[in-house]
């Protein structure tokens, strides 16, 4: 008698290979944003991120456009360290807009705050989208292998697969939609994290996300 066949998992494998350049603009979008912010929060010159970012982005683009299971090891050090220096980037604006507002916040006008904010927490929801991008399950390269590892995230199209395509896994949009339901919310929503480094990270967001929202909140008050 045939043996029945192994039911599916709704987290499997849905292809062979994701393709990279969602991600890709992504970090190109976080670093133009980069360009809108008031100087006086930039480190450095404004093309400064752009120019890192175009640097590090080229090589990986051209020798890998898309992701695909056991990509080379300096292809996911490149990625992560691209997504570093747009996160410190990021961070070091948002300290530089603290600091002035607590040294020297007379000089602070509405309309730089609000730019400030918006951009940082902008670049805050980019930015940790591509992390959960780049950490789940040991990122797209190791979700697309056949034996991939536990799931960092638990969306819901894992705990009810009738209600997606068999083998369905998660692409870059779902974690976009992941990181910026955590800096509205300031919690999990329908995704929640399962591993030590996924709670850390939806942490950390939250805590920029918060910050960023509660300046301008207390900089409205004060001009009231």
């Amino acid at each position: 008698m045939a043996s029945a066949p192994k039911k599916s998992r709704a987290w499997g494998l849905a292809a062979k290979s994701e393709p990279r350049w969602p991600a890709s603009l992504a970090v190109l979008i976080a670093a133009a944003l980069n360009f809108v912010l008031p100087a006086r929060y930039a480190v450095g010159p404004g093309w400064l991120e752009g120019a890192l970012v175009v640097v590090i982005l080229i090589p990986l683009t051209l020798a890998a456009p898309r992701r695909v299971p056991n990509e080379q090891r300096w292809q996911q050090i490149l990625a992560l360290v691209l997504i570093g220096v747009v996160n410190a980037f990021n961070v070091a604006s948002l300290a530089l807009l603290i600091r002035e507002l607590v040294v020297d916040s007379k000089n602070v006008t509405g309309s730089h705050l609000l730019v400030a904010a918006l951009v940082i927490w902008v670049t805050n929801i980019i930015v940790f989208a591509l992390w959960y991008w780049e950490v789940d399950r040991g990122g797209p390269d190791g979700r697309l292998r056949e034996s991939h590892g536990a799931p960092d995230f638990l969306f819901p199209q894992m705990i009810t697969p009738g209600c997606t395509v068999p083998d369905w896994t998660p692409g870059f949009f779902d974690y976009v939609y992941l990181a910026f339901t955590n800096a509205t919310a300031f919690s999990p929503t329908d995704t929640f994290p399962l591993t030590p480094w996924a709670k850390t990270l939806m942490t950390g967001q939250a805590v920029v996300s918060l910050i960023a929202i509660a300046i301008v909140i207390s900089r409205a008050v004060n001009i009231l």
